[in-house]
């Protein structure tokens, strides 16, 4: 595809956003979306791209990503409808934004390797941070810029990096997991005592939250984790139902032992 091909699909899209959202004969369940509505979408595109990805399914990367793509076009219309910017604007804004944060492509500016780039990534968005915080009227943090609507693991991972360039993480995975430990116990007190249900999720966040900081110690993704232990849950589940069903039962019918026989049976199942 060449470029004035892309550039007339991009155009039609448009095109095609516009009507849906036109307030007489567009589509009536577009028409009343907003940003807040269309969010939860936007995120559940962006991971459906990354389990195509993690299939390797190149025809679903490619369906995914387009759908991807009209939560973009989406947004920008209700902002163009707005008065606030356009698509134009979105693209400009991350054009510009690549070209600045590359300077050792688009202009002087050299790296070694791909660390040296990264750290040179890292103190471009930095410095970007620091003058967001100086128009804001407020001392910036290392910690800016952590999205809070990060997926839980993933914020807890990326708050801890961030502390961590400023010396502030344990040397090593034995500091973190002694804190796992510690954690742990708090958690197991907190229950013995029945001090409640707030109690209870204070410290079981603390523990998912050095739970992910290991995960980064370690170099894994906690989401992509996650993810492939529910997968396998998942698989290893439908194994125990099939088995199950086979004999012409449900798992409710089976009884603990059983339902432990069949598990261990589907984990040494390849």
């Amino acid at each position: 595809m060449n470029g004035n091909t892309a550039r007339a699909n991009i155009d039609r899209l448009l095109e095609i956003m516009v009507r849906l959202r036109d307030p007489k004969d567009g589509c009536p369940w577009d028409v009343e979306q907003d940003f807040a509505s269309i969010a939860p979408y936007t995120i559940e595109e962006a991971y459906e791209v990354a389990e195509a990805i993690h299939r390797n399914d190149m025809v679903a990367l490619r369906d995914e990503l387009g759908d991807l793509l009209l939560q973009v076009v989406f947004h920008a219309r209700m902002a163009e409808e707005a008065g606030c910017f356009d698509f134009g604007a979105v693209v400009e804004a991350i054009t510009d934004k690549m070209i600045r944060r590359h300077p050792h492509v688009f202009g002087a500016e050299t790296v070694e390797s791909s660390a040296a780039q990264t750290i040179a990534w890292e103190d471009h968005k930095a410095a970007e941070r620091a003058v967001k915080a100086e128009a804001e009227g407020r001392a910036p943090s290392v910690l800016d810029g952590v999205s809070v609507a990060l997926p839980g693991l993933t914020r807890a991972m990326k708050l801890g990096r961030r502390a961590a360039r400023v010396g502030f993480d344990w040397p090593d995975t034995t500091g973190v997991l002694a804190k796992i430990d510690e954690e742990l116990s708090e958690l197991r007190a907190e229950i013995d005592a029945d001090t409640g249900l707030d109690r209870i999720e204070d410290e079981f966040g603390d523990l998912l939250f050095s739970v992910a900081n290991l995960a980064r110690h370690l170099n894994v993704e906690p989401e992509s984790a996650l993810r492939r232990a529910n997968r396998k849950f998942e698989d290893r589940f439908r194994h125990v139902e099939t088995r199950l069903m086979q004999a012409g039962r449900a798992p409710r019918d089976a009884t603990p032992d059983e339902l432990e026989s069949l598990w261990t049976d589907a984990k040494n199942t390849p």
